[in-house]
């Protein structure tokens, strides 16, 4: 298992690093299989979309926002939403290795999701060969 360190620059922000786990994927060697990426951190998580238009990312970030704003919750830290968003975007992904190469659509992107930054976060990458 590897690591990749994610310093992050704001409070919200979508990270594309696919360029990251392909390296990862490469180093490996490994030809057939699957890679995970799992994000070790409860208010920050990891999802695949679009990353060929950065407006996409700001759009998902606004709309989690309107879904969950920062009211005043419970918890005393003062970022209950950010552990609610990383909860429905999820802390793994898994991705097909077909040829030595992640199998991901025309405009699919790796992204680290922060919520609660900025913070310099960890990013686990399994690779298990076939």
């Amino acid at each position: 298992m590897q690591s990749v360190y994610i310093n992050t620059p704001l409070r919200e922000v979508m990270i594309d690093i696919t360029k990251e786990v392909e390296e990862e994927v490469k180093k490996s060697g490994v030809k057939e299989g699957i890679c995970v990426v799992f994000v070790p951190h409860t208010t920050a998580g990891i999802t695949i979309n679009e990353n060929a238009d950065p407006t996409v990312k700001e759009d998902i970030l606004s709309a989690l926002d309107k879904i969950i704003p920062n009211i005043s919750f419970k918890h005393l830290e003062g970022n209950s939403d950010a552990h609610i968003k990383a909860s429905l975007v999820g802390s793994s992904v898994t991705v097909l290795i077909e040829n030595g190469e992640l199998v991901l659509g025309t405009w699919q992107g790796i992204y680290f999701c922060e919520f609660d930054g900025p913070r310099r976060r960890k990013v686990y990458i399994k690779i298990i060969p076939s």
